[in-house]
């Protein structure tokens, strides 16, 4: 599995706000990095990698959604949970199929043919996986998130500026957060 990247740049007397768009930021690019060659069935890891990205970038956004507009939040939300089932299609047949290899290998030869047809099925099921896939993964899309999210960090940023996200946030009519009386 891929390590995941550093948070850098924020410390204990980080407004929230300015730490949500770092973190978000830095998780929204392990994403991004582990986009290329994702479709490619015979490395495998790739897809585990990216779904794990989709994880942490998920977990940010969660934690982190009283700093986003309300709106976009949502938007980036559902996107990146989009993705992630994508990438849980895919990833199951890949670890049927690796499972089932290294078991053909422990069984008698006579009882491997049975289970070679079982493998074939789980690959036409990854072909159907990664043809399904293949759009979450587009650059275009990729590229719309990217933007989503730097809107997204962009007003978390703002709000931080303005010394209360909350008030920022309020005054924007989209937040996410409690308004504190």
């Amino acid at each position: 599995m891929a390590e995941a990247r550093k948070i850098e740049g924020i410390d204990s007397h980080t407004p929230f706000a300015e730490a949500g768009a770092v973190v978000v930021e830095t998780r929204a690019l392990e994403l991004f990095g582990h986009a290329e060659g994702v479709l490619d069935t015979e490395k495998i890891e790739g897809v585990h990698n990216m779904r794990v990205a989709t994880r942490r970038l998920r977990a940010a956004l969660e934690v982190f959604a009283p700093c986003f507009p309300r709106g976009r939040h949502k938007a980036v939300l559902k996107e990146v949970k989009a993705i992630a089932d994508a990438l849980g299609e895919r990833r199951d047949r890949d670890v049927a199929i690796n499972s089932l290899a290294h078991f053909a290998e422990s069984i008698p030869a006579p009882d491997r043919p049975g289970v070679g047809s079982l493998i074939r099925r789980f690959q036409t099921e990854q072909d159907e996986a990664n043809e399904a896939l293949a759009p979450y993964v587009e650059q275009t899309r990729l590229d719309a998130l990217r933007e989503a999210v730097s809107e997204l960090t962009s007003a978390a940023r703002e709000y931080a500026v303005a010394g209360d996200f909350a008030g920022g946030a309020e005054a924007s009519g989209e937040h996410n957060g409690e308004v504190a009386s």
